[in-house]
């Protein structure tokens, strides 16, 4: 099912979490936010929608980090119903694309549930106080296409780790509904 996130609460404040990666090695938020911000992808590996952004969303991790933005990406489906999702495929979709950023495990799925999180991708821009200031897309991008002319997210995430403000205009993002258990 294709679903739209909602616009962009400014200011809600991220909730405390404590996730593993595949590996079993565990990441807090407040760990994970950084003087230039966090940025959490809720995501999965059978989604068409992240499979046809996950090089850009690599390619666009690369640089917020370079310019000292943290980020996580959460896979919140019930992966024993949907199996392509489960940890171990999620090694193996991390390794393909070059993930340089953890991959993190929802089991329960209590914080896709607590960030709202509605769909694959949905992503969530804070600044380094845990504050909400994106919930868009990642660009302008089309499906099956590399090609886009404006990359909002990352253009979003440097503005909130040089000003701790997101931009108040926001395109949500779109997907595939959360698989839900």
């Amino acid at each position: 099912m294709l679903l739209d996130t909602p616009i962009c609460d400014f200011g809600w404040q991220a909730p405390s979490f404590e996730l593993k990666d595949f590996d079993g090695k565990d990441y807090k938020l407040e760990d994970s936010l950084k003087e230039n911000g966090l940025l959490i992808a809720f995501i999965c590996n059978h989604c068409p929608y992240v499979q046809a952004i996950i090089d850009r969303l690599v390619s666009d991790a690369k640089e917020l980090q370079a310019n000292g933005v943290n980020i996580l990406a959460v896979m919140s489906n019930d992966y024993k119903s949907y199996p392509a999702d489960n940890p171990d495929a999620m090694r193996i979709f991390a390794k393909e694309h070059d993930f340089t950023f953890p991959y993190l495990i929802d089991e329960d799925q209590i914080i896709a549930k607590s960030y709202d999180a509605v769909c694959t991708p949905d992503f969530f821009g804070f600044n380094s106080n845990g504050e909400l200031q994106y919930r868009g897309r990642l660009d302008d991008g089309k499906m099956n296409s590399n090609t886009r002319t404006d990359a909002e997210l990352l253009n979003a995430m440097l503005s909130i780790a040089k000003t701790g403000k997101g931009p108040d205009n926001q395109i949500p993002s779109m997907g595939c509904s959360i698989k839900w258990a």
